[in-house]
């Protein structure tokens, strides 16, 4: 198993959070196995790209909301750790309460 589950959509309140805002979260190593997604369908030129962060947050983007983590930036990331056989993931996390 690489997610804990394989949601669609988000299930927690918006944020409103801007990229500058996640931008001051520090990343921390997130478990794959402990990651909801909040997309079900996967664009495979996308995981393929090699330079697919390039425009983005090289980091994922987690939001932690009642006892879940939900991956809500970096799908194709995630699942590129996975395919490397890596456990973890560098992500930002969000702590909505």
């Amino acid at each position: 198993m690489i997610f804990k589950r394989v949601g669609d959509g988000r299930p927690y309140p918006d944020h409103g959070y801007t990229q500058r805002q996640w931008a001051d979260i520090a990343p921390q190593q997130v478990r794959l196995d402990e990651l909801v997604t909040i997309k079900h369908t996967l664009d495979l030129d996308t995981l393929l790209e090699e330079d697919s962060t390039y425009y983005g947050d090289l980091f994922a983007h987690v939001v932690s909301w009642q006892g879940d983590l939900y991956l809500e930036e970096g799908l194709h990331r995630a699942l590129r750790a996975a395919l490397q056989q890596r456990l973890t993931v560098h992500a930002r996390v969000l702590e909505l309460k």
